[in-house]
């Protein structure tokens, strides 16, 4: 089946528009192979020292070609300065390959090294090694490495990316650029809007011809943009371009709003082979999952058996994607599929249940934040946005959201790479059932209860055991490490944030069962902080709220959580003979200006017996960015509260 054109409207431009080649180089910009004995002599960054790369330059341009649509010529230089940047002598290049819908060519590529003499030694990419890998149905890439690369080297490569479409440009990005340039060169007739998202400035300059318009767009000492907690997506928050198509030109009109609306992005998707075509297949029934169906008939219980059986059986090839490239009776047969394929299987048998079930389109924190605008001017589709579809489940006033390819996720919860964002659910229009919705629920949250019951010996020793209870969320958050044994559990939730902590023995209960917290036991011995007849420690023990995330004076992006969040932390110490408290902290409350979090402390003495409980509650799943000045003067005080000392010291001889 020929898939229809979403936007075919661009394919007629060309029987208008003619190439023109673009005249406004930058003098900026060496030519390609050009390089400068004192790059490869330079040891770091000069303005980011702490980089282990750096983009030299970034040279783009994106114009229309008659014939060929959207092309990018791109050249691409970076200085790798240290063995953490090698990284960056790895180049993968996606493309839509597809009905050969895109393509890459032109692609030229070296490194450059100083030899023992101080020479410039240039070692090409052999064209032979630069291969192209299927990554599904409908993309590619092309890979290839950098030969001679070492700390210090400068490596380049060029290329043309034919029929790429509309697209951003990212002036930021994870290791500094000193120099970004990108040319828009576009006819006349379409009309072109670019739209910055910056924190800082930079240069641009419009260049209007008889019949086409170049726009050129640059930025210098760009910083990089290193990940900050609890971080949705961070490519939403670098510096870039937005560009779009908003209108086409005619001779006698100006037409505008000719890209699809998200009604004809379903009703594509409904019509499409790989998609919609694939929930009315007929998935083979197997005679195990028959008899666990035959005499159930609550809805819950038959949604959680399907559910099951999916996540159980189907083995995920860690392919994200909506679509059922393969086809899901191809995927069912083999066990094994795309995100797609499996969450479209689960579907189609949960309506085969008579279960009021839907694809949901979903975009996780790691592809970015979805745009829930209506397309109206945007030329691309808007389902090239998402990167997952789920399943979407009505049962009474009651909505589960269901991931097949994670395998320790309960029904219940929404999964966590996309709760607290807006998913698109997909049915024929005249349903009244298709349409965005919020992926969250007021109820679930990360819940943590952490037990310690320690005792304290003359030498300032503290030996004991903590309990820590994780409930949804937190137990979702925990489990996979756990699963993984005792050694990478100690090393993530116990060494890394409890330095002297030694472990004597770790315990799991409820590690199979969803329905049940996941119980995690821990003996341990620590020593105290002592000086003179003074010992120190603190309750918080084990609890994940060791260290204070929020350290930055200053923030770009949003802090997203995803979920709200409940701590408690209850403990029960022995003081050795001969010892009493010195001062206990004071009980208190603590709470954010608009009551989001708050946090609360009592303690007390009975004979040898010290008692202490925390509790630290989150209401909010995001903060935006605008009040992190206030969160972070909060955590401060916060962690002060959390970390705070308590101070036993020897008795005084009585007279």
């Amino acid at each position: 089946m020929k898939k229809p054109a979403l936007f075919s409207a661009c394919i007629l431009f060309s029987i208008f528009l003619f190439a023109q080649k673009n005249k406004n180089k930058d003098p900026n910009l060496p030519p390609f192979g050009q390089v400068e004995k004192t790059d490869l002599e330079m040891k770091q960054c000069d303005f980011d020292d702490k980089a282990e790369a750096m983009v030299m330059l970034d040279d783009g341009q994106m114009e229309w070609i008659d014939g060929r649509g959207v092309v990018l010529t791109r050249r691409v230089r970076i200085k790798i300065l240290n063995d953490k940047g090698l990284d960056w002598a790895n180049v993968h290049l996606s493309y839509k390959s597809e009905r050969n819908a895109q393509e890459i060519t032109s692609l030229d590529a070296q490194t450059y090294n100083l030899d023992v003499g101080g020479n410039i030694a240039v070692t090409k990419v052999d064209k032979k090694l630069i291969y192209d890998k299927k990554i599904n149905k409908k993309y590619s890439e092309k890979v290839f490495t950098f030969p001679e690369v070492k700390v210090g080297s400068i490596v380049e490569y060029k290329f043309k990316h034919i029929g790429v479409g509309m697209m951003d440009w990212h002036f930021q990005k994870s290791i500094p650029v000193a120099y970004s340039h990108f040319v828009i060169d576009f006819p006349n007739e379409l009309e072109v809007n670019v739209t910055p998202y910056v924190n800082r400035s930079f240069d641009q300059k419009k260049d209007e011809q008889s019949t086409r318009t170049v726009r050129t767009y640059s930025m210098s000492k760009v910083p990089a943009f290193r990940d900050e907690p609890f971080i949705i997506n961070k490519d939403f928050y670098m510096d870039r371009l937005e560009t779009k198509v908003v209108a086409f030109n005619y001779s006698n009109g100006r037409r505008e709003n000719f890209a699809v609306s998200w009604v004809e992005v379903i009703k594509f998707l409904m019509e499409d082979e790989d998609f919609g075509f694939q929930l009315k297949k007929n998935i083979p029934r197997t005679a195990d999952l028959d008899a666990s169906l035959k005499s159930v008939t609550d809805p819950y219980q038959k949604m959680k058996i399907i559910y099951k059986y999916v996540q159980t059986n189907m083995q995920w090839n860690e392919y994200y994607g909506i679509w059922a490239s393969d086809g899901v009776k191809a995927a069912w047969k083999d066990k094994k599929g795309t995100t797609g394929e499996i969450n479209l299987i689960l579907v189609n048998l949960l309506k085969d249940a008579d279960l009021i079930a839907h694809p949901v389109l979903v975009s996780t924190r790691q592809n970015g934040v979805v745009n829930t605008g209506d397309p109206g001017t945007q030329i691309d589709p808007g389902f090239r946005q998402f990167d997952k579809v789920m399943a979407y489940v009505e049962i009474g006033k009651n909505v589960y959201v269901l991931d097949a390819t994670e395998k320790d996720l309960p029904p219940d919860l929404i999964p966590p790479d996309v709760a607290g964002t807006e998913g698109l659910v997909i049915e024929k229009i005249d349903t009244y059932d298709w349409g965005w919705r919020t992926l969250w629920k007021d109820e679930l949250a990360a819940k943590s209860f952490t037990q310690v019951v320690g005792a304290i010996d003359q030498s300032g020793n503290m030996s004991g055991e903590a309990t820590i209870t994780s409930v949804d969320y937190a137990r979702l958050n925990r489990l996979p490490v756990a699963k993984k044994g005792k050694d990478k559990y100690i090393e993530q939730y116990v060494t890394s944030s409890n330095a002297g902590m030694k472990v004597d023995d770790v315990t799991f209960e409820n590690v199979d069962t969803d329905t049940l917290p996941l119980i995690q036991k821990i003996k341990f011995n620590e020593p105290l902080t002592s000086s003179g007849d003074y010992k120190y420690f603190s309750i918080n023990i084990l609890s994940g709220l060791e260290k204070n995330p929020f350290v930055a004076d200053n923030r770009y992006s949003d802090v997203f959580f995803g979920y709200n969040q409940n701590y408690m932390i209850v403990g029960t110490f022995t003081l050795p003979d001969g010892y009493e408290v010195e001062t206990l902290p004071k009980n208190l409350r603590m709470i954010m200006p608009d009551t989001s979090i708050s946090i609360s402390r009592t303690s007390q003495v009975s004979g040898n017996v010290l008692m202490a409980r925390l509790a630290l509650e989150f209401k909010k799943p995001v903060y935006p960015a605008s009040e992190y000045p206030e969160m972070h003067e909060f955590y401060k005080q916060l962690f002060e509260v959390l970390n705070e000392q308590f101070v036993i010291r020897k008795k005084k001889a009585q007279p």
